[in-house]
């Protein structure tokens, strides 16, 4: 997308603040996500990421701040409030029942039933299965497969995809999408992200130690550390080896306190 002023923010925090007890785990961030954007996060184990991402989908309530969502200020209720706004999650243990097929996965917990007598509409639920999936470019040999048989990158493309088309969402925050991933499949879910982007429709937060996945598929670029956003970049406008000597930096400063 282009990073130009006109696109308004979908998603804006401002001065969050997140206490547990003593424990200051977020030291106000302040942070935005543009319509149809892809914005990585990045940062060290206990910076702050998560602590972040359960914010933005209502898990846990800031201590102070506030949110935003296209510019109307927004209090999170819970995660379900979130969803219903268009805010939705994939993390890394995917929430998928291993048992169960493909199909029955994309609408657990929202199966589609016949009005009377009321049973489930599995024909229904197969046709939409296999348009969601065709409509985001995922190639599964067969819906009717238990999601234990299907690789690791095809069971993150189906999560992915009950996320896009399970409510009317408009965020898509991903946790680590290509943890433990081969080339391949990493390469078949970072094709997935690069479809929903080029979409326009859903703008997408993504969280991943890796740079080159940050490089090679968000448009900017969100460094944070001990708590603070300390780096906002477009990934055009920097690098790899930028990002790395800010944390090597940061190290050594550790270090010599």
């Amino acid at each position: 997308m282009s990073n130009t002023e006109e696109v308004p923010d979908v998603l804006r925090a401002e001065g969050i603040v997140k206490q547990f007890g003593s424990v200051v785990a977020l030291r106000g961030v302040s942070m935005h996500l543009k319509k149809g954007e892809v914005l990585g996060i990045v940062g060290d184990n206990g910076a702050g990421k998560s602590t972040l991402m359960k914010i933005l989908t209502g898990f846990h309530k800031p201590t102070e701040g506030k949110l935003y969502l296209e510019g109307e200020e927004i209090e999170l209720k819970s995660v379900s409030h979130a969803q219903s706004l268009g805010i939705q999650a994939v993390y890394q243990d995917l929430a998928l029942a291993n048992d169960m097929t493909v199909y029955e996965n994309m609408f657990l917990n929202k199966e589609i039933t016949h009005k009377f007598p009321r049973f489930l509409n599995k024909r229904e639920m197969k046709k939409k299965t296999r348009q969601y999936l065709e409509d985001i470019g995922v190639n599964i040999p067969s819906i009717d497969e238990p999601i234990a048989r299907l690789s690791g990158g095809q069971r993150q493309a189906i999560a992915v995809a009950r996320a896009v088309y399970s409510a009317n969402t408009k965020i898509l925050l991903l946790d680590e999408p290509l943890a433990a991933m081969g080339a391949k499949e990493a390469t078949m879910i970072m094709d997935l992200i690069q479809r929903l982007r080029e979409d326009g429709e859903i703008s997408i937060i993504m969280v991943d130690h890796n740079y080159a996945h940050i490089f090679g598929i968000c448009d900017r670029v969100n460094l944070i550390q001990h708590g603070e956003i300390t780096y906002d970049k477009p990934t055009a406008e920097t690098s790899m080896e930028e990002l790395t000597d800010l944390v090597v930096e940061e190290y050594r400063r550790a270090r010599a306190s």
